[in-house]
């Protein structure tokens, strides 16, 4: 299992520290042909604009889109979900596209107002123990500001969607790599396990769908 962490900027190695804890030996990526390996992709937190502009410039920003199309699995965080998101500040065309989800940047105030607090997540997957809270870290936070229909809400802070998944795409609007507990990591990981052992991507899909209706419902 091989899986690529964006290295262009931001939290990346924290990204890599976490996997390296849970056996498994992240790739930094900063070529595009280094994408080519990879099971699943983790998208770290960081600064939007500078991420998006670097992985321009070195030819990454295409085959991103392509990766994600293909059903890779993605953990993205903070950073990583705005540029996964549909619309940025209610804005198209500076995204990745490839989760049905609208975001607004630093929603939460500077860096000085980051806060931490508990949260309680849908179990997942592979970790039986998922409805035990889990401690999460918001740095200049982004906000969902809508879910799309194919979109799963699996946490939330005061009413609001901070965990969403679609298909085989988490997005974390806090940061668990800064924090001692790799759920969200390890779910990563058996996703990318599922996904590496599935032969057919619509049985992947459909396997998706079915844990869904059952664990998480309707929610939104």
């Amino acid at each position: 299992m091989k899986i690529g962490v964006l290295a262009l900027q931001g939290a990346f190695r924290e990204h890599r520290d976490v996997l390296a804890r849970l056996g498994v030996q992240a790739l930094e990526i900063r070529q595009p042909e280094e994408l080519d390996v990879c099971d699943g992709l983790v998208l770290p937190g960081g600064e939007t604009t500078a991420q998006r502009k670097l992985a321009q410039t070195y030819g990454l920003w295409e085959p991103l889109k392509r990766i994600g199309r293909r059903g890779i699995p993605i953990l993205a965080t903070c950073a990583g979900l705005i540029l996964l998101g549909k619309r940025i500040d209610g804005k198209t065309g500076s995204s990745l596209d490839l989760l049905d989800v609208d975001v607004q940047r630093n929603a939460y105030g500077r860096q000085v107002f980051s806060f931490e607090t508990s949260l309680r997540i849908h179990p997942l997957p592979g970790i039986p123990d998922g409805r035990e809270p889990v401690r999460a870290i918001f740095i200049r936070a982004p906000r969902v500001v809508r879910v799309g229909e194919g979109v799963s809400v699996l946490g939330s802070h005061q009413g609001e969607p901070v965990a969403v998944l679609q298909g085989s795409i988490l997005g974390l609007a806090f940061h668990p790599e800064l924090t001692d507990d790799p759920r969200f990591h390890r779910y990563f990981l058996e996703a990318v396990r599922r996904h590496k052992g599935t032969p057919a991507r619509e049985k992947a899909v459909a396997e998706t769908a079915t844990f869904l209706r059952a664990a998480v419902g309707d929610e939104r």
